[in-house]
């Protein structure tokens, strides 16, 4: 048998509430609206929530909510999102490994690319990171896709420049 539910809250009658309903951008907002304002006028709680397209232990949760926090209660919520897999610290050290550029003889490479940043973070924290998801951290620190002409770590700009003496233009 279903125990009636209670609604506290007695700031806005059920014309005010669908009024509101009518207003909202979001459907499932102007339902809960619409569902809250059938329980105020003393329509049971099963039929409430059968002709608003919602469980009955669902509506009395949206009750309680209502009960709570108001109109705002009825709104929907965004989730928490995924913990970040690197801390602030890791990150600002990330950005500083990128504004450094890599050394040829730790690192191996004269340029980073996102393979060689995932083995070092992979290294250095012990966080497996896909490649894909590196470029994404990257954009977020405010690093573009841009690559530099590569020189060889062991160029001789004096012979590059007498090079350039020598060579005739046309």
């Amino acid at each position: 048998m279903a125990v009636a539910i209670e609604i506290t809250r007695r700031d806005m009658v059920p014309a005010q509430l669908r009024t509101a309903a009518g207003r909202a951008r979001d459907g499932r907002v102007a339902r809960r609206m619409l569902a809250v304002a059938l329980v105020l006028e003393g329509v049971g709680r099963k039929t409430a929530a059968e002709s608003c397209g919602m469980d009955r232990q669902t509506l009395r949760d949206w009750v309680h909510r209502y009960n709570g926090e108001g109109l705002a209660g009825l709104e929907n919520r965004a989730g928490a999102g995924r913990k970040p897999r690197l801390n602030p610290e890791q990150k600002a050290e990330l950005a500083a490994w990128v504004e450094a550029g890599p050394d040829p003889e730790t690192d191996g490479v004269v340029r980073w690319r996102r393979a060689d940043l995932k083995r070092r973070i992979e290294a250095a924290f012990g966080v497996v990171l896909h490649e894909r998801t590196v470029g994404k951290l990257l954009a977020a620190l405010g690093y573009r896709r841009l690559s530099v002409r590569p020189q060889h770590p062991r160029a001789d700009p004096a012979a590059q420049a007498a090079f350039k003496k020598t060579f005739a233009m046309r």
